[in-house]
């Protein structure tokens, strides 16, 4: 298949990427190289994927209407994932703008590429943060997700309400993804684990929010793209039993659906830091700070309903994970 991967240059779009090719697939990637975090990460990704000869790359921005338009006129893709994303729950506090301008207005053009062009099936990237203040657990994509507590989050719930009106509408297969903190090698420097090990082979004392006692469901990179491409290969169809009288918010009349996708096992934040710490060979001080504006408490995937339509199985344990991150950290940065 031809296949468009926005944010090839990012973490998930990268192995997503190279996971297609190497499987044979065309790979067109797209990612505007923002300097969110380190751009020279991202190139290096790049640099990566550049001797593929089925991949082809474009510097350019989903939030560019006529440069995305021309994009899918020109280039005929079968399937589309959607990866591009402005991310991070603390900075939608300092640039809310942002957010707008890439997950929201940036989707719209996605969306609108997919309904021009007939698009086949178009996979995209919400997150675990939709479930906001829900406090059952684990989150299921049958609960409600009506409460969000960051912009960040307001604006992937908006996602999914976008691509349901487009799959209603034009009958445009689409397929959430609420992901459950990704981790691993080439991973973003914005998130906890890249934080824990670079403050810790630096010698520097960590910040660790709410004390610690966060519970993540961290989720092992290769795990995450192998639910991702299973997802991408099995095309949404209308749910022929769903009812507006009791309306089941995971499933659609349209060719629509969501799913979490993580390790349905969550670990405490203190418990990952003893982890990294061991697989180091190395302790650091901690300043236990209070929980973030914005921030979920806790996270734990009920993925029940991936592992039924697809066959997903996370397979790599916390341990392993970790060990392969800080591995490929101390090849990268010749630690």
């Amino acid at each position: 298949m031809k296949i468009l991967v926005t944010g090839a240059a990012g973490f998930i779009g990268f192995h997503v990427s190279r996971y297609l090719l190497e499987r044979g697939d065309e790979v067109v990637g797209i990612d505007n190289l923002n300097d969110y975090y380190e751009v020279s990460l991202k190139e290096a990704r790049l640099r990566e994927l550049e001797p593929y000869p089925d991949f082809s790359f474009r510097r350019m921005d989903i939030a560019d209407r006529s440069g995305m338009n021309e994009l899918f006129a020109n280039e005929r893709f079968d399937r589309v994932v959607h990866l591009a994303a402005q991310a991070g729950v603390r900075y939608s506090l300092e640039n809310p703008h942002a957010y707008a301008d890439s997950n929201l207005v940036g989707f719209l053009n996605i969306l609108e590429g997919c309904r021009q062009q007939k698009i086949e099936h178009l996979v995209y990237a919400s997150s675990s943060s939709v479930y906001g203040a829900n406090e059952s657990m684990p989150f299921s994509v049958h609960d409600n997700v009506d409460h969000p507590v960051s912009l960040y989050a307001a604006t992937k719930k908006a996602n999914e309400l976008m691509a349901h009106s487009y799959s209603h509408l034009y009958g445009i297969p689409t397929t959430g993804l609420r992901f459950f903190t990704v981790y691993g090698p080439w991973g973003r420097p914005d998130m906890s684990p890249f934080l824990f090990t670079r403050a810790i082979l630096e010698g520097r004392p960590l910040k660790v929010f709410n004390h610690g006692r966060h519970r993540r469901d961290f989720t092992y990179i290769d795990d995450i793209v192998e639910g991702v491409v299973r997802v991408l290969d099995r095309v949404p169809e209308s749910n022929s039993t769903w009812s507006g009288l009791s309306p089941d918010p995971a499933t659609s009349r349209a060719p629509w659906r969501v799913y979490n996708i993580g390790n349905s096992e969550p670990v405490e934040l203190l418990t990952y830091i003893e982890l990294i710490e061991k697989a180091i060979g190395k302790s650091t001080q901690k300043e236990l700070l209070p929980l973030q504006p914005g921030d979920v408490e806790h996270t734990y995937a009920d993925v029940e309903d991936l592992v039924r339509d697809t066959g997903y199985a996370p397979r790599v344990s916390v341990e392993e994970g970790i060990q392969r991150f800080i591995t490929w950290y101390k090849d990268f940065y010749k630690v």
